[in-house]
């Protein structure tokens, strides 16, 4: 499995248990799987749903502000990568 790090974690909000990320490289679709790996973070999952300025989007480009519901908390700082079957 390859990674390539696809953004960096900006924000966490327990209660909708949703990370904001900062996409700074390859983009990011609804499906893809996603590591998120910090000091003390460390877990995988499929992007179910994303949003964007509260509006749901699919994809998500270098340079978008993302939300997406994450299984686990996430910390500022933690960095996102995205997994590819390679």
């Amino acid at each position: 499995m390859a990674e390539t790090k696809i953004g960096e974690i900006v924000k966490f909000f327990a209660k909708p248990s949703v990370a904001a990320i900062v996409i700074t490289a390859d983009g990011l679709k609804v499906g893809d799987t996603i590591h998120v790996k910090g000091h003390t973070t460390d877990f995988t999952q499929t992007v179910d749903s994303m949003q964007i300025d509260n509006q749901s989007v699919d994809e998500a480009k270098v340079g978008d502000d993302v939300g997406i519901k994450v299984t686990d908390r996430t910390r500022p700082g933690d960095i996102a990568y995205k997994v590819s079957g390679d």
